[in-house]
């Protein structure tokens, strides 16, 4: 066998210094809001061009990891990203791994349910009345026939990010959020075909209820026969899927 070897392209230097910078702030060399050196000095450090340096910082400014300020006090400073920043990453990056088959619908239930089950023990002690207004108002939403199903997976979506959010917990939450975002509107929108809106509601309203109660057994015990719904409704699904395969070869 004979390999033909082709050029390899080199990565760029601003790639390089980028990830050197952001590989600072990970390790907490560079903290928020401290000041970078200026183009020249980082060009005379790194012994590259300036226009390198700048694309550099570009690319850290992409990611949100540093941003300009002008004026006598100006510069460019470490940012500090926000979870919801950091948040929409994650989620992009699990919607992108679920898109690919990476995770199979038993996983995403499986780490749903886990991950939930954690929400609804600490939310059942800390839910406030604004949050439980904000859960009820989502179940009115709900029960509207004019709804779409991807505005009904909207909804579906708010409600149980209310949830994770009534926590109290940011890293629980943070993490939720990607799950809620990333794996909810996958399963919603293949088991569509099959579920009931009422019966999806009709759980949304016991687990409510439960929360009211400060009753965390019967909010899981709840959010468990959701779960269990939806996964045998997607097995009907994917069964429906591949017997229409089958029929249109």
């Amino acid at each position: 066998m004979t390999l033909e070897i082709e050029p390899v392209a080199q990565r760029s230097l601003s790639s390089q210094i980028a990830g050197q910078i952001r590989q600072a702030i990970i390790d907490g060399s560079l903290k928020a809001d401290d000041r970078l050196p200026t183009e020249a000095e980082l060009a005379l450090r790194y012994q590259v061009s300036r226009p390198t340096i700048r694309e550099a910082l570009k690319r850290l400014a992409a990611q949100n990891l540093i941003r300009s300020r002008r004026g006598p006090t100006g510069g460019t400073f470490i940012n500090r990203p926000s979870t919801t920043d950091l948040s929409d990453a994650l989620t992009s990056a699990t919607t992108l791994l679920v898109g690919m088959d990476a995770f199979s619908m038993e996983d995403i239930f499986q780490t749903r349910l886990m991950l939930e089950n954690n929400c609804l023990q600490l939310a059942a002690g800390l839910i406030g009345e604004t949050q439980l207004k904000q859960l009820q108002q989502e179940l009115v939403l709900q029960q509207d026939n004019e709804l779409t199903a991807e505005q009904f997976c909207a909804s579906d979506v708010r409600f149980h990010r209310l949830i994770a959010e009534a926590s109290g917990n940011p890293l629980l939450s943070f993490i939720m959020f990607s799950v809620i975002e990333a794996l909810q509107p996958i399963s919603n929108m293949v088991t569509f075909r099959f579920r009931e809106r009422s019966v999806i509601i009709d759980q949304h309203q016991r687990m409510l209820q439960a929360l009211q109660q400060k009753n965390a057994d019967t909010a899981c015990a709840v959010l468990a026969e959701q779960i269990t719904y939806l996964a045998d409704k997607s097995n009907q699904a994917q069964q429906w899927k591949a017997e229409k395969a089958a029929q249109n070869p």
